[in-house]
């Protein structure tokens, strides 16, 4: 097969099976014009390495588990992949105990908000705008980093994370659409590296709910969100082979 049948046969667009090459992932035989041509086994491996992806495994990780999967027994495999999984698994439970306490954080400001008597004078000290009964008043708006790790936020790895997404076909046009109505009407402004855009602060469930399930296909996002009184900013970055891919799901700056 060329690239462009193993794109279609496997709904892996070309971009992101050059760059499986690149990485080492996925091997090609070349013809005497230097056209790629791959075998009936890419498809099956294109499978394992999607799989394996959905299951929030590096690259990096993914190569090492081809490895044993090429050369190893079914046991093997099992043997190998079962300590990562858990791994993942120890970070996503996390991460939802972070995302659940930030959730009940916004229903009980909502609720408390709701509860403040509509006042025709100007916001004050004493109107308590935005604070809950367990909060200080002058409490600084709240930042929350969705990273899949706290490590992986220190070190910033979407900066070096490869740009390929693991969604393809409907999943990537169900997303996408997602993604487009979660954003709707956003003011967007530039920042270094990204986009930042400004939404009701109803929506922050919604798109960190969103931003939580684009890392696991798209790990070279990056995703923070500020809120700050009625607003919720949320700020995008992407390295710069990403550009296009976020301003796609995003939009532009005006």
């Amino acid at each position: 097969m060329r690239i462009s049948q193993l794109a279609e046969r496997s709904g892996v667009p070309a971009t992101t099976l050059r760059f499986y090459e690149g990485a080492g992932l996925l091997p090609a035989d070349r013809t005497p014009a230097g056209y790629r041509l791959y075998g009936e086994a890419a498809v099956e491996r294109l499978a394992f390495i999607g799989a394996a992806k959905h299951l929030g495994l590096p690259l990096e990780e993914i190569g090492e588990l081809l490895g044993v999967w090429e050369t190893g027994a079914c046991r093997d495999v099992k043997a190998d992949l079962r300590p990562r999984l858990a791994a993942r698994l120890t970070e996503a439970d996390a991460r939802a105990a972070e995302l659940a306490a930030f959730t009940a954080s916004l229903h009980t400001a909502l609720e408390h908000l709701d509860a403040l008597p509509d006042r025709a004078s100007p916001c004050d000290p004493e109107c308590g705008f935005l604070t809950t009964p367990t909060q200080a008043v002058g409490t600084q708006p709240v930042d929350v980093t969705l990273a899949t790790s706290r490590q992986a936020a220190e070190a910033e790895a979407w900066r070096t994370a490869p740009v390929a997404c693991s969604l393809t076909g409907d999943g990537l046009h169900e997303r996408t659409a997602q993604w487009r109505k979660a954003v709707a009407g956003a003011e967007r402004t530039p920042v270094p590296d990204g986009l930042r855009l400004t939404l009701p602060v109803d929506r922050t469930a919604r798109v960190a709910e969103l931003a939580a399930a684009e890392q696991q296909c798209c790990p070279f996002f990056d995703f923070r969100l500020h809120l700050d009184g009625p607003c919720l900013h949320l700020e995008v970055r992407a390295p710069a082979d990403g550009t296009q891919l976020l301003a796609d799901l995003f939009g532009r700056a005006a």
